[in-house]
């Protein structure tokens, strides 16, 4: 398993953040784990409502247990349900299907981590978060 250094995953918060600003999104939480679902770093903005950690690290959780960005377990919804209730059964809660939640590959693709954010739309998140990971050099995986 390939490190995330503290010094990247700051960077992708402080570039998630910037992003965030330019667009005028309402405050976030941004939740940076490693490639073993460790938290690597987070950061809630000034008037961000409660459970902002708790979604963005669920999403993040979520986006690292099958591989692929949170949007994927999003779009399984509406075809696999049970395979839904059935992920978030045995993570114990910690996925949280829906969008917002992204990998973090170097350029090798190999995945280092992932980022979750929560305050926004859904799709807000996932696109602060693909900006945070662009802006830390790094390989931004959204499905």
């Amino acid at each position: 398993m390939t490190d995330l250094p503290l010094a990247k995953a700051n960077r992708i918060i402080t570039g998630a953040l910037a992003q965030a600003k330019e667009m005028g999104l309402k405050p976030l939480g941004v939740v940076v784990l490693d490639a073993g679902g460790h938290v690597k770093a987070f950061q809630r903005q000034d008037g961000a409502s409660m459970l902002r950690f708790e979604m963005g690290a669920g999403k993040a959780y979520g986006a690292l247990s099958v591989g692929s960005g949170s949007r994927w377990l999003h779009d399984q919804a509406a075809t696999r349900p049970h395979f839904l209730t059935g992920m978030v059964g045995i993570s114990n809660g910690k996925i949280l299907p829906v969008p917002g939640g992204v990998l973090i590959k170097d350029k090798k693709g190999t995945i280092l981590g992932a980022v979750g954010i929560s305050g926004d739309t859904a799709d807000n998140d996932e696109t602060v978060a693909v900006a945070g990971i662009e802006a830390a050099g790094l390989i931004a995986q959204k499905d």
